[in-house]
């Protein structure tokens, strides 16, 4: 039992919308590389929470947002192929990193309004999203929500619905509660937390909020086709979702219906790419994640 709540709480450090078990492949590295100090950093009190932001580069804007149990430090695989290119904006959720958890129910639909009110307080009109896991989901609702915000979008190991997942690791998302932290206290993930959190002593209550949120089920199907700018689908191919839930995602969003025509008359403004050798838990340090996704940020091919 040990065993089994230990590797499905370093799960949850790389989870979408909800959180599963770590697979029995290669572990994924126990913690990302460091990230330079930032440009700029400061804090945006909205709904609540007051949460912890950074931004470095220049270039046109780019939202990034993590996935579950883990902070902007997440990204240090990556962040710095993009802050070459762009401006980056990284924020710590809610009851993540640097942001406290505060008293507002832990929802998608909250955190998608909340992206929406930092950009606006930090002076962004619209920026392109590369939402990661949770942050997928979040960023799939900052994008329905309020479109106007959002130009292109990248989906990073984030579902649909929550059928998408393979049965066995739905199964185990319904386990984690408050009284995992009994398990937690050696682990990377809960040593990261407590070293910046402004609340350490809250880790069991996040622990128990993600679980209640775990739980329910959700389809986001009937607002797949509300968004009108381009996304791009990305999934490793050992992901812990079902290959047909990707299709499926991808198909609703107009793509992989027809085949695209000689001049690409046909071709989809949406992408989907299945990245080779890359599970949930380690697709942020797979070696065609910026090549794959940074040229479609960019606006090219066309």
């Amino acid at each position: 039992m040990k065993r089994l709540l230990t590797q499905t709480l370093a799960a949850v450090a790389l989870m979408a919308p909800v959180f599963s078990t770590l697979a029995d492949s290669e572990p994924a590295p126990a913690a990302a590389p460091a990230i330079s100090a930032p440009d700029k950093s400061g804090r945006v009190a909205l709904n609540g929470l007051n949460y912890y932001y950074e931004i470095r580069g220049k270039g046109e804007p780019l939202l990034l947002l993590h996935g579950g149990l883990g902070s902007i430090d997440m990204f240090g695989p990556v962040l710095p192929a993009f802050a070459q290119e762009r401006q980056v904006i990284a924020v710590d959720l809610q009851g993540h990193g640097r942001t406290a958890l505060g008293d507002r129910k832990f929802s998608l639909e909250g955190m998608g309004d909340d992206m929406k009110g930092i950009l606006e307080k930090l002076g962004y009109k619209q920026v392109d999203v590369l939402g990661y896991s949770l942050g997928g989901g979040v960023g799939f609702r900052l994008a329905v929500q309020h479109p106007e915000y959002v130009r292109r979008l990248v989906l990073l190991s984030a579902g649909y619905a929550s059928e998408g997942f393979f049965q066995d690791i739905r199964a185990q998302q319904n386990t984690i509660n408050a009284d995992a932290m009994a398990f937690m206290k050696d682990t990377p993930m809960y040593q990261s937390y407590v070293k910046v959190a402004p609340k350490p002593d809250e880790f069991p209550r996040l622990l128990g909020a993600i679980g209640d949120f775990m739980r329910k089920d959700y389809d986001y199907s009937a607002d797949v086709p509300k968004l009108k700018m381009p996304v791009m689908l990305v999934f490793g191919d050992g992901d812990m979702y079902r290959p047909e839930h990707m299709i499926k995602f991808y198909q609703i969003l107009g793509g992989g219906l027809k085949d695209a025509g000689w001049m690409r008359e046909n071709l989809s403004q949406n992408r989907l790419a299945i990245l080779p050798n890359a599970t949930h838990y380690d697709i942020l340090y797979s070696p065609g994640l910026v090549s794959t996704t940074l040229p479609f940020l960019n606006g090219y091919p066309k």
